[in-house]
């Protein structure tokens, strides 16, 4: 807990400094509107490239994974065999492999480049699945890795962030001005409270798009898994996973790319990362395999 709580400030420290530094170079005055878009994309996409970059560096340290340089043994040989013919099968380079210590089953990917990407697993999958449904699931998380699905969900939390900044600061300073019946004395407390409020509102929108895009990546890698390890093996995995949804454990940085998910219903089904497991499964069995679905390392 403490790890991730370092590394939270270190990258939001590090954002505000970037801000600064930019901000003072181009001699930007934040109140102008040129200077509100330009605070709004270092704030909007800053948090979400540094977090990117760091993503595998994070991502190890906060789950204690243990990456697997030389096999310990047949599970780790075996592991790193799958995941290597998996990422030639996909077109990508060899992700690290590692193994982290959870109780329940899951797995994730992580890394700010497809052909330097990491894939771990939990001590949780290795002792309740059998290798057909840890193949599929390994299948699934290089899966991730070749849709570029790391990538494209940061720079898509850079535009909703930076669209959320903008969008708060500009209807604040309009209602804040009818309040003040037009008078133009500059943002005052009002102001800002109304600005924090309407952050946490359109924050709130734009969280149920980014987990509605997630939603939406998940089918896709259950497909890419059953290109790679066939479509009975990525069902079975998926069946395994319904029988004994645990807590979990994995932290907020990588959870979205887990195999497993939080489940939810009404309201709390729009900030789900992961579609609930009978309708992935059901898509799966309805999925029409492609012959180009492992093409230019794209898994679709």
């Amino acid at each position: 807990m403490f790890t991730r709580i370092a590394l939270l400030i270190a990258t939001n420290f590090a954002v505000l400094m970037l801000l600064g530094v930019v901000m003072s170079v181009l001699g930007l005055n934040p109140q102008s509107f040129a200077g509100l878009l330009v605070m709004a994309t270092i704030f909007g996409f800053g948090g979400s490239i540094i977090s990117l970059l760091m993503s595998k560096w994070i991502a190890k340290r906060a789950t204690g994974a243990h990456v697997i340089d030389q096999p310990r043994n047949e599970t780790e040989r075996w592991l790193l065999a799958t995941v290597q013919r998996q990422a030639q099968a996909a077109g990508i380079g060899m992700p690290e492999v590692a193994i982290y210590d959870a109780p329940e089953i899951n797995a994730f990917a992580t890394g700010a480049n497809r052909n330097s990407a990491l894939v771990a697993v939990s001590t949780g999958l290795l002792r309740a699945m059998d290798r057909d449904e840890a193949e599929a699931v390994l299948g699934h998380e290089v899966s991730h890795v070749a849709n570029g699905d790391m990538v494209t969900m940061a720079l898509l939390q850079g535009v909703l962030n930076t669209f959320v900044i903008v969008l708060a600061r500009v209807v604040g300073r309009i209602i804040d001005g009818y309040i003040g019946g037009g008078r133009n004395e500059g943002p005052g407390f009002g102001y800002f409270i109304i600005v924090f409020v309407l952050q946490m509102v359109f924050g709130l929108f734009a969280s149920m798009i980014a987990m509605w895009f997630s939603r939406h990546r998940e089918f896709r890698a259950d497909a890419g898994g059953a290109t790679l390890a066939g479509r009975d093996k990525m069902v079975a995995a998926l069946q395994r996973l319904s029988m004994t949804y645990g807590e979990n454990t994995l932290p907020k940085q990588v959870a979205a790319f887990g195999i497993s998910g939080s489940v939810g219903s009404g309201l709390r089904r729009l900030t789900m990362s992961h579609p609930p497991l009978e309708e992935r499964i059901e898509a799966l069995r309805n999925w029409k395999p492609d012959s180009s679905s492992v093409r230019q390392g794209v898994v679709t």
